[in-house]
């Protein structure tokens, strides 16, 4: 996946300025970006601070592994399966 151009606390930041009350079109301007990637980042991030995103990369880091290795598991349990079916 392509990473953002903005950090974590940028984008929250860009966020806090559209909350208090600076124009949408104003904030995406300023920091060049297309209001689609703006509601998508606050959808993503709207509502939490700064410290709570590195709390947020941390658990998705740990949802990938633990993703990954259901699926080992997985391949693993069908490699067993075939080989106890051609016996």
């Amino acid at each position: 996946m392509r990473q953002s151009r903005f950090t974590q606390a940028q984008i929250i930041g860009m966020i806090k300025e559209q909350e208090a009350g600076m124009p949408t079109a104003e904030v995406c301007r300023r920091h060049g970006l297309s209001p689609a990637s703006f509601y998508k980042f606050k959808a993503k991030y709207g509502g939490i601070n700064v410290s709570d995103t590195h709390r947020l990369k941390s658990l998705e880091d740990e949802n990938g592994k633990l993703k990954r290795l259901l699926a080992d598991t997985m391949l693993d349990n069908v490699v067993l399966k075939d080989l106890l079916g051609k016996n």
